[in-house]
């Protein structure tokens, strides 16, 4: 019997392509894509409630009285740089103001700046500054921390 007829060459098959990607490694890349997606929302979302947190205080802060206005609009200020800026809440007096001034979209006056500066140091009952610039005070703390925050 004569089986050289029958036997065929040997054929080897075609070299494994990267592409198509098996679904394994989509999963993987999806995984590490949706990872990293959701990282960043939850960074994000921290950072904007912190804005939302501090603008709402500011929007409660009474101005009937400018001095205590002042007072708490100073401590709400620096409760922002002790966040964002550690180096700054340490700040007092025109350092201060020009530390503000520095990273505001809008200057704060001087009528404001005066306030915000001697606030502190005054009687509760001093009628040195009026509603409107406590008013203007707070005009300026929130573009400051809509820009900082």
């Amino acid at each position: 019997m004569d089986n050289l007829p029958e036997i065929r060459d040997i054929h080897i098959p075609d070299g494994v392509s990267f592409f198509p990607i098996a679904y394994g490694w989509w999963v993987i890349l999806v995984s590490f894509i949706g990872a990293f997606v959701l990282v960043k929302l939850i960074l994000l979302t921290i950072r904007t409630s912190k804005r939302i947190y501090a603008l709402r205080q500011l929007k409660n802060i009474n101005t009937e009285n400018p001095v205590i206005a002042a007072i708490k609009f100073s401590e709400l200020l620096r409760r922002v740089c002790h966040f964002k800026f550690r180096e700054a809440s340490a700040l007092y007096g025109k350092e201060w103001i020009e530390f503000l001034n520095n990273r505001a979209t809008h200057k704060i006056s001087d009528e404001s700046a005066k306030l915000l500066i001697n606030a502190p140091f005054m009687n509760i009952e001093d009628k040195l500054y009026s509603q409107q610039t406590a008013e203007d005070l707070r005009t300026f703390c929130k573009y400051w921390i809509g820009a900082n925050l």
